[in-house]
């Protein structure tokens, strides 16, 4: 046992700054907690607005490309229909071409010109 007033002193010095780092730590260690709790609400927060934001976007993205489809489904569906219309022509023009009394002759007659203008 310390019985030196000196040592009692030392003793009693060492308990409270013993009690002081105790505190300390304690109230740092909360303070951290807090911090901890309030930054990791911040971050889901933030998780969850880029989830958002993210999911906006695949929907943006997905119903342009649905336009973009329709759109190039209605171009298709022009070019094929002007398609058709130049094969019935082509066979039109030819049909008429077998038809032609004048069709063995070296020179163009008149029914054969109107054949040639109407493919231009």
């Amino acid at each position: 046992m310390i019985v030196s007033p000196i040592g009692r002193w030392i003793a009693g010095a060492l308990a409270a700054l013993a009690l002081l780092l105790a505190a300390y730590a304690y109230v740092d260690h909360r303070g951290y907690a807090r911090a901890e709790v309030h930054y990791k609400g911040i971050i889901a927060a933030e998780h969850a607005a880029a989830v958002i934001a993210s999911n906006a976007e695949v929907e943006r993205q997905a119903a342009r490309q649905n336009e973009s489809k329709a759109r190039e489904a209605a171009r298709i569906a022009k070019m094929q229909a002007e398609a058709d219309q130049l094969t019935k022509q082509i066979e039109e023009l030819q049909r008429e071409a077998s038809e032609d009394p004048d069709a063995g002759r070296t020179a163009i007659g008149a029914p054969s010109v109107q054949r040639i203008n109407k493919v231009r």
